[in-house]
Parts: structure tokens; C-alpha cells; sequence
């Protein structure tokens, strides 16, 4: 048995036959070309024949994988009616009197080299997209080419990098997961495959040979491994999780589109957390009511030593907002501090950190990197239902001091005529017990109000949650905790706001009952928990 490991991209379990894709990539060579006008006019009709193919694909991919992931190929299609793209091809055949294959396999590689991408955001870390829209054009002035699968039985697809066209349409009938050699947990091909629930590992490199066409392999999506030949002891290991994960996937699938309604008729909203742009998926798989917390400060942490730009910021949280369409998407601005360590921020060392200079205060701080935060936050919103949300509250003097220069960064944009949702809904989150008891002068100042309870839990119990010492008196269901709770409760809705859950407790199945009994407006849990706390409330009676 050989094991491989690699990046996971999308949960399951698959045992099958090995087939490698068989891309029938000939070589485009340079072949001079007598009649360059006939050239041209062959190169355009492929161009519009691709542009027709790809609206096609477009239409049936929103069927498939949704509108946010068929915007690929509009994205497609914008490259192919680029004009440099197109002059550049058109100038390669004219001048250099050569054929319109090798002009347009010669255009594409310098767009990948930067030579014509430089400046065009929708290019940028598209690389798969670029050479997608060129195989497409090179298949149809090359009538003769033909992809191959040798087989008519359902197998695990093999290739050294699978594309966005190809994977949005993969026969689910047929390609039971696939494994790549290269490729990223970002591309838009893994984002098909997660949002197709296609079990599969990229990355695994030049690993994964050819030689293993023919053989049987398990493909492991929850811990990113595929087994080559696997003996008996794994195969059967393997077969009962894959029996155990389709029958509990069955068993919550039957209720996406089902409302988050109790026996007795009471109703509350159900979001997702987040913490990066791959989780989006997640989300509009989860049938989750929206984005209840994004966590910003991963753009951050990930971000190495250099800090984000504004543009960054800018295309992560308008890729949430245009995903999630007319549902909600909260940014909560970044909560970094205590624990959450970014490289490119110098916060300076501290005997007590998590109850130091973190959240709001460290972007009250760093005035700077916080302006360029809410500007990117604030183009954002005007591509969907996008608010903001500040970290770590402890006094009224702090909300409106955020506010004020959100307002600023507004101010800011209005004068360069970016256009921005001048009503983008503000709210806090109450994470301390000073929040909990100024929480009636919070709301005053905002729209909405969220409890983490994560933190408050272990500020209110005055323990830390990840001391292993303090497990047996560490209880997230303590009095004073719920009491707190419910306080928050009852003062936001005297104010006629709304009010959700968005810690770890949000999840907790125990505590379902008590949080509808309070009139909680909203829990927001990790993707991967929407479902089956659906379930628990359609069973309360």
C-alpha cells in the first residue's frame, strides 16, 4: 500500500479505479501563414465559437454549482473579449505572418508571465482561468483534438491539473473524486469541486505517478490522503466511515430548504462563521442564512509580514458579498490580540494578552491600518447585504470613536467618487462583562449586537478556556454566564434591535432550547454545524 498525502479540498470518502485524464496537449508550432486575413477571420470565428460556448457553460453552471461559482466563466469571457488579448493574437498573426494557434498559446503565456495581466485585477491569481480559455480556443482551431477517459465504468479521475471547465463538468455518474499532482485549496476548480461535493486531494506532486493508472485508490477528503492499493485492514476502515458519512449526510441533506422553525411555530435565523474567502462555499453549501461573522483577522494572520491592502481586503469581502447574494454578510472588523498573532503587525510584547491591547483597541491604535480596513469594507458593501461589526467593546467612548472614523473613511471615498452603501448597518459584539452591563447604551449606538461567548465565557468565569488545569471548573453553562445572556437579550430588543450568538455556545445543542426561550433573533456556527442545528430546533417542540 502506498499512501500520499495532500491538500484536502473537498470532504468524503471514494474507493475506485485510477484513471489518468488523457489532455491531448499537442504542441502548437510556428507555421507561416500565406493568407493572414484568413488567419485573422479563422481566429475571431474560434474566439466567438468560444465566447458561445462559454455562455452555455455559464447557464448550466449556475444549475450546477450556483451563480457566485458559474461567474467563472463570465470571468472567462471578459478575458476573451479583452482588447490587448485580442490585438495581441491579431498583431502576432499580421506582423509575424504565423498561425493562429501559436499566436494565442504565445498570448496566453505571457498573460501568465505578467506581460499583459499587470494592472487587470479580474487576471490576478487566475492562472488556471487563462489557460482554460486558451485550451478552449486551441480545441476549436484544432477540430481533430479529443479529450480521453478510457473507460465507461465509474472511476477516480487522475490529471497534473484539472481546470475550471472541465471540473464544473465532471459526470458525478462517472468521476467518483478526483486527485491532482498541482493546484490550490482557492482555485476556482476546488471551489467546484467542494461546491459538486467531488471528494478530492491536490498537491500531492510528481508523487502521484502515472504508473498507478489501472490501480484501485481510496481517496480520503476529511484527512487530505489517498491510499494506492490499500490492504485489507484500510479498505475496510475506510468503507465503514464512507457507509457512516452517507447515511449522515443523507439524513441532514433532506433538510436544506427547510425553515428553522420549532414544533410549536417559533422561528429564529441560522448564519455561518468564516474566516477566509475558500469558507464561502462552505456556506452556500451549509443552505446557512448568511455570513453571521466574518472573521477579518485571518486576511491578516495569512498574510505573512506584510500587512493587507486595501485592495485584498477589498476582493475578499466583495467575493463574500457577491456570493451570498441578497443574504447577510457581517465583517467584523479585525480582532487581533491575545492569541491572534499576525506577523505584519507589532503589538509589542505583553505579561497578559488576552487581556491586553486586542480588538477594537488595537485598531483604535493603529488608526492607519484601520482607515484602510473600513474603506476596503465600505467599497465592498455596495455589492450585497454587507455590515460591519466591532470586536472586543467595552465602553460607549469606543463605538462612537469606530464609528467616527468610519464615517471618515466614508467621507474619504465620497471625495474620490467611489461609490460605497452610505447606509451600511454598524453593530458591536459584547464580549465583556462591562459590555453586558452598558448593553442598553451600546445598542443606543448601533443597529445590531452579537455575543461571543467564547470570550465572555472565560472573562466572566475569569479562567482561560485553553488551560487544561482548569477543564474541571471551566463550565460554559454557568449561571452567572446565562444570566448575562439573557440580560443582553432583553436590553437589545427593549431597543427594537436585533441580537445573535455567535461563539462556540451558538453550536451547542443543549443550549438551543434556552437561547429561543430568550429570543435570541440569530445563531451563527461553523458552516459545517448549520444543518444539524437545524435539525436540533425543527425537534423542540
Amino acid at each position: 500500500m502506498i499512501t500520499l498525502t495532500g491538500k484536502k479540498v473537498s470532504e468524503g470518502i471514494v474507493i475506485g479505479k485510477l484513471v489518468f485524464y488523457k489532455r491531448d496537449e499537442r504542441e502548437n508550432r510556428r507555421i507561416y501563414v500565406k493568407d493572414v486575413e484568413k488567419e485573422v477571420q479563422r481566429f475571431q470565428k474560434a474566439r466567438q465559437k468560444a465566447m458561445a460556448e462559454l455562455k452555455e457553460l455559464y447557464v448550466t453552471s449556475i444549475r450546477e454549482v450556483g451563480e457566485a461559482n458559474a461567474a467563472i466563466f463570465e470571468m472567462q469571457q471578459k478575458i476573451l473579449e479583452e482588447e490587448e488579448f485580442v490585438d495581441r493574437v491579431v498583431n502576432i498573426v499580421v506582423e509575424e505572418k504565423l498561425n493562429a494557434e501559436y499566436a494565442v498559446q504565445t498570448t496566453a503565456e505571457e498573460i501568465l508571465k505578467g506581460v499583459e495581466g499587470e494592472g487587470k485585477e479580474y487576471l490576478q491569481g487566475h492562472g488556471a482561468d487563462v489557460k482554460d480559455v486558451a485550451l478552449r480556443l486551441l480545441q476549436i482551431l484544432s477540430r481533430n483534438w479529443k479529450d480521453r477517459l478510457l473507460t465507461d465504468e465509474p472511476f477516480v479521475l487522475a490529471t497534473s491539473e484539472l481546470y475550471p471547465s472541465e471540473a464544473v463538468q465532471l459526470d458525478k455518474s462517472k468521476v467518483l473524486g478526483f486527485v491532482t499532482r498541482y493546484g490550490t485549496i482557492n482555485s476556482h476548480t476546488a471551489v467546484i469541486a467542494r461546491t459538486k461535493n467531488i471528494p478530492s486531494v491536490i498537491g500531492l506532486g510528481e508523487a502521484l505517478k502515472n504508473d498507478y493508472d489501472g490501480k484501485t485508490i481510496i481517496i480520503d477528503g476529511f484527512e487530505g490522503k489517498i491510499y494506492i492499493e490499500p490492504d485489507q485492514t484500510t479498505l475496510a476502515k475506510m468503507k465503514q466511515r464512507k457507509s457512516e458519512n452517507r447515511t449522515q449526510i443523507q439524513n441532514l441533506e433532506r433538510l436544506k430548504g427547510k425553515e428553522n422553525i420549532t414544533q410549536s411555530g417559533q422561528k429564529i435565523d441560522i448564519c455561518a462563521n468564516i474566516g477566509s474567502r475558500e469558507d464561502i462555499e462552505s456556506v452556500l453549501r451549509s443552505d446557512a442564512g448568511g455570513v453571521g461573522l466574518f472573521r477579518s483577522e485571518f486576511l491578516y494572520m495569512e498574510n505573512g509580514g506584510k500587512l493587507p491592502t486595501e485592495e485584498q481586503q477589498f476582493q475578499a469581502y466583495k467575493l463574500a458579498a457577491e456570493s451570498m447574494g441578497r443574504k447577510k454578510v457581517v465583517i467584523r472588523t479585525a480582532d487581533l490580540g491575545g492569541e491572534k498573532i499576525a506577523d505584519c503587525l507589532d503589538l509589542g510584547g505583553e505579561k497578559n494578552p488576552a487581556m491586553g491591547v486586542r480588538g477594537i483597541r488595537v485598531s483604535l491604535d493603529k488608526e492607519e491600518i484601520f482607515m484602510t480596513q473600513l474603506r476596503a469594507i465600505l467599497r465592498a458593501s455596495l455589492y450585497g447585504n454587507l455590515s460591519v461589526m466591532f470586536p472586543m467593546i467595552s465602553s460607549v467612548a469606543e463605538v462612537q470613536r469606530a464609528k467616527l472614523l468610519l464615517g471618515r473613511a466614508g467621507k474619504e471615498l465620497k471625495a474620490e467618487k467611489i461609490p460605497y452603501n452610505e447606509k451600511i448597518e454598524v453593530g458591536v459584539m459584547i464580549e465583556t462583562p462591562a459590555a453586558v452591563m452598558i448593553s442598553g447604551e451600546l445598542t443606543r449606538e448601533v443597529d445590531f449586537v452579537s455575543i461571543g461567548t467564547n470570550d465572555l465565557t472565560q472573562f466572566t468565569l475569569g479562567m482561560d478556556r485553553g488551560n487544561e488545569r482548569l477543564e474541571p471548573y471551566y463550565n460554559p453553562h454557568h449561571p452567572a454566564l446565562l444570566k448575562m445572556i439573557r440580560i443582553v437579550a432583553n436590553n437589545v430588543h427593549l431597543e427594537n434591535k436585533r441580537i445573535s450568538i455567535c461563539g462556540d455556545l451558538a453550536a451547542d445543542p443543549e443550549m438551543t432550547e434556552f437561547f429561543l426561550q430568550i429570543g435570541i433573533d440569530e445563531l451563527s456556527v461553523a458552516p459545517g454545524e448549520v444543518l444539524s442545528l437545524r435539525k436540533r430546533i425543527r425537534e423542540i417542540q
